[in-house]
Protein backbone atom coordinates (compact mmCIF):
# COMPACT_ATOMS: atom_id res chain seq x y z
CA UNK A 1 0.00 0.00 0.00
CA UNK A 2 1.34 3.42 -0.90
CA UNK A 3 1.62 6.40 1.40
CA UNK A 4 -1.72 7.74 0.20
CA UNK A 5 -3.72 4.87 1.72
CA UNK A 6 -6.11 2.40 0.16
CA UNK A 7 -9.00 3.30 -2.14
CA UNK A 8 -12.51 2.08 -1.47
CA UNK A 9 -15.15 1.19 -4.07
CA UNK A 10 -15.95 4.89 -4.59
CA UNK A 11 -12.36 5.65 -5.54
CA UNK A 12 -11.87 7.78 -2.42
CA UNK A 13 -8.67 7.31 -0.47
CA UNK A 14 -8.98 5.91 3.04
CA UNK A 15 -6.14 7.54 4.97
CA UNK A 16 -7.45 6.06 8.24
CA UNK A 17 -5.87 2.71 7.39
CA UNK A 18 -2.47 4.30 7.01
CA UNK A 19 -2.70 6.39 10.19
CA UNK A 20 -4.06 3.43 12.18
CA UNK A 21 -1.19 1.20 11.05
CA UNK A 22 1.25 4.02 11.72
CA UNK A 23 -0.13 4.37 15.25
CA UNK A 24 0.32 0.63 15.85
CA UNK A 25 3.95 0.81 14.70
CA UNK A 26 4.57 3.85 16.90
CA UNK A 27 3.23 2.10 20.02
CA UNK A 28 5.05 -1.13 19.21
CA UNK A 29 8.33 0.73 18.70
CA UNK A 30 7.83 2.70 21.93
CA UNK A 31 7.27 -0.45 24.00
CA UNK A 32 10.23 -2.22 22.39
CA UNK A 33 12.57 0.74 22.86
CA UNK A 34 11.58 1.67 26.42
CA UNK A 35 10.84 -1.68 28.04
CA UNK A 36 12.65 -4.34 25.99
CA UNK A 37 15.77 -2.33 25.07
CA UNK A 38 15.79 -0.17 28.20
CA UNK A 39 16.23 3.05 26.18
CA UNK A 40 14.96 5.72 28.58
CA UNK A 41 15.25 8.40 25.86
CA UNK A 42 12.24 6.74 24.19
CA UNK A 43 10.08 8.78 26.55
CA UNK A 44 11.13 12.02 24.82
CA UNK A 45 10.90 10.55 21.31
CA UNK A 46 7.47 8.93 21.55
CA UNK A 47 5.50 10.78 24.24
CA UNK A 48 3.96 14.20 23.75
CA UNK A 49 5.25 16.78 26.27
CA UNK A 50 1.68 17.03 27.61
CA UNK A 51 1.35 13.22 27.92
CA UNK A 52 -1.24 12.12 30.50
CA UNK A 53 -0.86 8.78 32.25
CA UNK A 54 -4.33 8.02 33.61
CA UNK A 55 -3.10 4.91 35.46
CA UNK A 56 0.33 5.45 37.04
CA UNK A 57 2.51 2.31 36.81
CA UNK A 58 3.02 2.12 40.59
CA UNK A 59 1.79 3.98 43.71
CA UNK A 60 3.50 7.34 44.10
CA UNK A 61 4.77 7.42 40.51
CA UNK A 62 5.40 10.90 39.12
CA UNK A 63 2.80 12.39 36.77
CA UNK A 64 3.05 12.06 33.01
CA UNK A 65 6.04 10.71 31.14
CA UNK A 66 8.31 10.83 34.21
CA UNK A 67 6.30 8.00 35.77
CA UNK A 68 6.79 5.73 32.75
CA UNK A 69 10.50 6.57 32.64
CA UNK A 70 10.85 5.76 36.34
CA UNK A 71 8.95 2.46 35.95
CA UNK A 72 11.13 1.42 33.03
CA UNK A 73 14.30 2.34 34.92
CA UNK A 74 13.13 0.50 38.06
CA UNK A 75 12.32 -2.68 36.12
CA UNK A 76 15.57 -2.52 34.11
CA UNK A 77 17.59 -2.30 37.33
CA UNK A 78 15.73 -5.21 38.93
CA UNK A 79 15.58 -7.26 35.70
CA UNK A 80 18.50 -6.39 33.37
CA UNK A 81 17.09 -8.78 30.75
CA UNK A 82 13.51 -7.39 30.99
CA UNK A 83 11.55 -7.94 27.80
CA UNK A 84 7.99 -7.01 26.90
CA UNK A 85 6.31 -9.24 24.31
CA UNK A 86 3.14 -8.05 22.61
CA UNK A 87 0.45 -10.72 22.60
CA UNK A 88 -2.13 -8.56 20.78
CA UNK A 89 -1.99 -5.09 19.25
CA UNK A 90 -5.30 -3.70 18.05
CA UNK A 91 -5.92 -0.20 16.71
CA UNK A 92 -8.87 1.87 15.68
CA UNK A 93 -8.58 5.54 14.81
CA UNK A 94 -6.27 7.25 17.30
CA UNK A 95 -6.43 4.41 19.87
CA UNK A 96 -4.05 1.45 20.15
CA UNK A 97 -4.70 -1.40 22.60
CA UNK A 98 -1.78 -3.58 23.67
CA UNK A 99 -2.04 -6.89 25.54
CA UNK A 100 1.44 -7.87 26.72
CA UNK A 101 3.47 -10.34 28.70
CA UNK A 102 6.77 -9.05 30.11
CA UNK A 103 9.42 -11.12 31.83
CA UNK A 104 12.94 -11.18 33.20
CA UNK A 105 15.23 -12.75 35.78
CA UNK A 106 15.03 -10.95 39.15
CA UNK A 107 18.64 -9.78 39.66
CA UNK A 108 18.20 -6.48 41.54
CA UNK A 109 16.02 -5.14 44.37
CA UNK A 110 12.40 -4.35 43.51
CA UNK A 111 9.70 -3.04 45.86
CA UNK A 112 11.93 -3.81 48.84
CA UNK A 113 12.55 -7.40 47.73
CA UNK A 114 16.14 -8.53 47.25
CA UNK A 115 16.92 -10.47 44.05
CA UNK A 116 15.50 -13.98 43.92
CA UNK A 117 17.21 -15.18 40.73
CA UNK A 118 13.82 -16.41 39.49
CA UNK A 119 12.02 -15.46 36.32
CA UNK A 120 9.16 -13.07 36.94
CA UNK A 121 6.29 -12.55 34.49
CA UNK A 122 4.09 -9.46 34.41
CA UNK A 123 0.99 -9.39 32.22
CA UNK A 124 -1.10 -6.37 31.40
CA UNK A 125 -3.18 -4.31 29.03
CA UNK A 126 -2.52 -0.76 27.88
CA UNK A 127 -4.59 1.62 25.80
CA UNK A 128 -2.71 4.45 24.12
CA UNK A 129 -4.06 7.49 22.29
CA UNK A 130 -1.86 8.83 19.49
CA UNK A 131 -2.11 12.32 17.97
CA UNK A 132 0.19 13.69 15.27
CA UNK A 133 2.76 10.91 15.69
CA UNK A 134 3.05 11.20 19.49
CA UNK A 135 1.47 9.22 22.33
CA UNK A 136 -0.68 11.68 24.27
CA UNK A 137 -2.53 9.42 26.75
CA UNK A 138 -2.25 5.99 28.38
CA UNK A 139 -4.68 3.89 30.38
CA UNK A 140 -3.47 0.55 31.71
CA UNK A 141 -3.98 -2.38 34.02
CA UNK A 142 -1.13 -4.56 35.18
CA UNK A 143 -1.32 -7.85 37.05
CA UNK A 144 0.00 -6.24 40.23
CA UNK A 145 -1.22 -9.11 42.41
CA UNK A 146 0.59 -11.69 40.26
CA UNK A 147 3.78 -9.62 40.44
CA UNK A 148 3.57 -9.29 44.22
CA UNK A 149 2.94 -13.05 44.57
CA UNK A 150 6.00 -13.84 42.44
CA UNK A 151 8.12 -11.49 44.56
CA UNK A 152 6.84 -13.14 47.76
CA UNK A 153 5.08 -10.00 49.03
CA UNK A 154 1.65 -11.67 48.95
CA UNK A 155 0.97 -15.38 49.52
CA UNK A 156 -0.24 -17.32 46.46
CA UNK A 157 -3.95 -18.13 46.22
Amino acid sequence: MGAGGASDSTGMTNTNITSTESNKHLVSDFIADLFSKGDLTAVERYLDPAFVNHDPPFPGAPEGSAGLRQAAEMFRQAFPDWRSDTEHLIAEGDLVAEHFSAHGIHRGPLMGVEPTGREVVLRGINLFRVVDGKIVERWGRLDDLGLMQQLGLVPPN
